[in-house]
């Protein structure tokens, strides 16, 4: 066959298969309003539909009792079999809390402010896993809402396994806050990571004040918490999970003074989380004497740039018990 025929024959078949399907769609174009959207008149100004996602991520779904009793089994079953496969937590300072369990009543224990360092989005889950029993199922946690509500099936699978809900880290709004605010004044307790986000280097950020914030308003006491080892099991821009050892350490309960300021609240909650880093990489009581001493290391880290400073993020690392399958490997700086 030449290949002009070829061509007239193939555009032969591919004409009878439009029109077979034109044909066969024709019904669903006749149908109409209410199972299409209506046609809109030339010159009408259509508004913009509500956002539904992100910081407008309506999660009071996730806090139903089904979704309480879906959300148990997940965390009993694969949350933490994949936090203690991947993870391998120590937890400490669970004793540290036992005056907050006593008081507990027939709901269970006051709620509280739970602020952890965070290097890795292994932390969530880490702290659902290590969070004591009595608080964990009225756990909430604070997520960014443009990383964990960008999408639908994200959105969901936030709330529904962590009790996530949306911050907004872009912009700065009461929504997300007096939203916080009221679940915490239901009882709810809170996971919220006062750095704003991920540490891109291993060392820590200042903290921010929403956590000391809410704390004041609400008038419940804040619990630091210092996280070890997630930067080398996950940590910011990486591909790949490589499992190792963490440890968790809760610290002594810090109550709102009257009258404290945000300020002064949160530089207490800072410099608790550091102290309770020291403990993790020496002992409790060589970090209580430098607590004590106001020589406590700070968690962001020396004050110096490049490979310095990833000098001392690695002789930090080594006199911890977390994270570490091999001795770290110093590499000397390029000079040129």
């Amino acid at each position: 066959m030449s290949s002009a025929r070829y061509l007239k024959v193939a555009a032969r078949a591919a004409g009878r298969v439009e029109d077979a399907v034109a044909k066969a769609t024709r019904p669903a174009r006749n149908v109409g309003f209410p199972y299409r959207a209506p046609t809109v008149p030339g010159g009408v100004e259509v508004p913009e539909e509500p956002s539904e996602l992100g910081a407008d991520y309506d999660t009071r779904w996730a806090r139903s009792p089904v979704a309480k009793v879906a959300r148990a089994v997940i965390v009993a079953g694969p949350m933490k079999a994949l936090v203690d496969g991947l993870a391998a937590p120590d937890i400490f300072g669970h004793d540290r809390l036992d005056d907050l369990v006593r008081t507990a009543g027939d709901d269970g224990p006051a709620p509280v402010i739970f602020t952890p360092n965070h290097h890795s989005h292994l932390d969530t889950a880490l702290m659902v896993r290590a969070v004591p029993d009595v608080w964990r199922p009225k756990l909430f946690t604070a997520a960014a809402a443009d990383y964990f509500f960008d999408k639908r099936w994200k959105a969901r699978l936030s709330a529904l396994s962590l009790n996530a809900v949306p911050i907004d880290r872009e912009a700065t709004g009461r929504k997300s806050a007096d939203q916080m605010a009221t679940l915490l004044q239901r009882g709810w307790s809170l996971v919220i990571y006062p750095e704003g986000g991920r540490s891109p280097d291993g060392w820590g950020h200042s903290f921010k004040g929403g956590a000391a914030y809410l704390a004041n308003r609400v008038g419940v006491p804040v619990v630091p918490v210092h996280i070890d080892g997630t930067d080398t099991v996950f940590p910011k821009g990486a591909k790949r999970l490589k499992p190792g050892r963490t440890r968790v350490t809760f610290g002594r309960p810090i109550r709102p003074h009257e009258g404290e300021s945000t300020r002064r609240l949160n530089e207490r909650i800072e410099r608790a989380v550091a102290e309770l880093a020291d403990e993790a990489s020496t002992d409790y009581w060589s970090a209580r004497r430098r607590a004590a001493a106001g020589t406590t290391p700070s968690l962001t880290g020396p004050a110096y740039t490049g490979w310095r400073r990833q000098w001392a993020l690695a002789d930090r690392r080594k006199r911890g018990v977390a994270a570490w399958r091999k001795p770290p490997q110093r590499r000397w700086p390029d000079l040129g």
